[in-house]
Order: C-alpha cells, then sequence, then structure tokens
C-alpha cells in the first residue's frame, strides 16, 4: 500500500472558492475540508462565507456563488477559529494547495489579526502529478477524468476537495515506491525534487513508457493508451475517444495507426 505514511495522521482535503485569483487581495466565499481525523472519524466541514466585498460576475460564473448567497452569513472571523483547529497539524491535500488555497487562506487570518494555522504537511496533488510526470494535462477535472474518479458539480470546494482527496490516494498507489518514507520526506521530494527512494526515479515521461505499435505512437501506462504524437500527445485514448470521437476514428485506421494488432488492440479497449 502507498498510503502507510499516514497512518494515525488527520488528512483534509482542502479547497477554496474566493473572488478572484489573487492570493494577497482577493477573499473566501467557501471553503471545504474533507477527510478524517486521528481517529479515523470522518470530517466534512463547508461553509459558505461572506466577503465583505462584492463578488465579481467572472468568479460567480465559475463557483455558482453570487451576493445573494453570502449577503445575510458572517464574515471570516466568525469560521477562523473552526478552521483554525481543524487544519493545525493536519495533514492538508489539495490542488494547487501550496500556491493558491493556503497562501489566500493565511492572509484572511492576517487580515483578522490571528496567526494562520499550521499543517504538519502539505500534499499539493499538482505537485505530485509533475513529479511522478504524469503526462498533461494537470487541471483537476482532465486528472480525475484520466483516473476513473467522478468530478459532479466542479467549481465547489466540497466536490473540488473530495476530488483532489481521491485523487491524492490514486496516486499514492499507483505510485507506492515514491511514498515509502516519512511525511517530512516526502513533502521534502515534493517541494524540491529530489525523490525519496531514487534521485534519478522521479517517475516517468511519455518516451519511457512501453510502445504498442511499432513506431511508438501509443505508449502503454499502467494498462490504458496514451498518445504520443500530435495535437493529443499525452492525453488517454479513452479519454479523447469521449471527446474527439472523429479523430479516434483516424487513429484507428491505417492513416493513423499503421499496425492492425494496434489498431485492434485500441479497438478492444475502447469497446
Amino acid at each position: 500500500m502507498g498510503n502507510e505514511f499516514l497512518a494515525g495522521e488527520s488528512v483534509l482535503a482542502f479547497d477554496l472558492e474566493t473572488t478572484g485569483i489573487s492570493t494577497t487581495n482577493d477573499r473566501v466565499v467557501q471553503i471545504a475540508l474533507v477527510g478524517s481525523d486521528a481517529a479515523g472519524n470522518a470530517v466534512h466541514y463547508e461553509t459558505l462565507i461572506n466577503p465583505r466585498r462584492p463578488i465579481p460576475s467572472g468568479a460567480s460564473e465559475v463557483h455558482g456563488i453570487f451576493d445573494a448567497d453570502v449577503k445575510a452569513l458572517g464574515d471570516f472571523s466568525t469560521h477562523a477559529e473552526e478552521i483554525h483547529n481543524l487544519i493545525e497539524n493536519s495533514v492538508i491535500v489539495g490542488h494547487n494547495v501550496r500556491r493558491f488555497d493556503m497562501p489566500l487562506l493565511e492572509n484572511e487570518f492576517r487580515r483578522i489579526g490571528r496567526l494562520p494555522p499550521k499543517p504538519k504537511a502539505m500534499m499539493d496533488t499538482l505537485e505530485i502529478v509533475r513529479r511522478v510526470k504524469v503526462s498533461r494535462p494537470h487541471n483537476l477535472g482532465s486528472l480525475c477524468q484520466r483516473h476513473g474518479i467522478s468530478l459532479d458539480n466542479a467549481h465547489t470546494a466540497a466536490a473540488d476537495a473530495a476530488a483532489s482527496l481521491l485523487l491524492f490516494w490514486r496516486l499514492t498507489l499507483d505510485h507506492a515506491l515514491m511514498f515509502r518514507n516519512s511525511i517530512e520526506e516526502i513533502e521534502r521530494w515534493l517541494i524540491h525534487g529530489k525523490s525519496t527512494n531514487d534521485d534519478s526515479n522521479l517517475g516517468r515521461g511519455l518516451n519511457d513508457l512501453e510502445m504498442l505499435d511499432p513506431l511508438g505512437k501509443i505508449r502503454i501506462d499502467d494498462g490504458h493508451y496514451i498518445i504520443a504524437f500530435g495535437r493529443h500527445r499525452g492525453r488517454h485514448v479513452a479519454e479523447i475517444a469521449q471527446i474527439d470521437p472523429s479523430y479516434i476514428n483516424w487513429l484507428l485506421s491505417p492513416s493513423g495507426i499503421e499496425d492492425e494488432n494496434s489498431r485492434n488492440a485500441i479497438r478492444e479497449s475502447l469497446s
């Protein structure tokens, strides 16, 4: 198992919805913390927050939270104590959490004159996929689709937090070798790019994967077929079959993949 290093720890996935993308100037409008405490009890904390400023229409179009939804609610100071207690000394999981969610949250605490909580560690799924060289794209939606994780209600804090937690567990299992050391050593590897086990083993790129066809146009990664050329380079065949079926029709012709056995293998995987 790849997640034994977290035994006995409070592990919480964390996500924010905000008024914008500035970690210094924007405000929280929704926060979610989802996971389990050190005793293994389920934790599900989700709340809307009044940012005490108008929510820009562009932000509302993304997360679906409007001024009317929060105008009668408490501001960040109302929720600060509970949020602090949940995050303090927990292992925090999230997608781009180290560069966006946590810095923005820390500034909310500073605005009300409080020290921000200190998590025991942060396991950022964006950092992980880059370290183990998962093929792009690296946005949460694409990664969840690639790993068979449902992301209903995307861009709500609870849905994104839960999805990032499931993605994290999947990555720790698929790349278990990279998660055999202590939490501190793993976080150091994520931040500084030095493997916890083998300095040269930071994962595989496309060119390192087994070839399906003689020309290497399709690569094999844990039983999944990945396109290694053209406009869909780095994406799973199953993913492209859903969003660009005309491309798959071309791919499965002699003009796309010359080798008939390889074409048949792809057809079988999609059936």
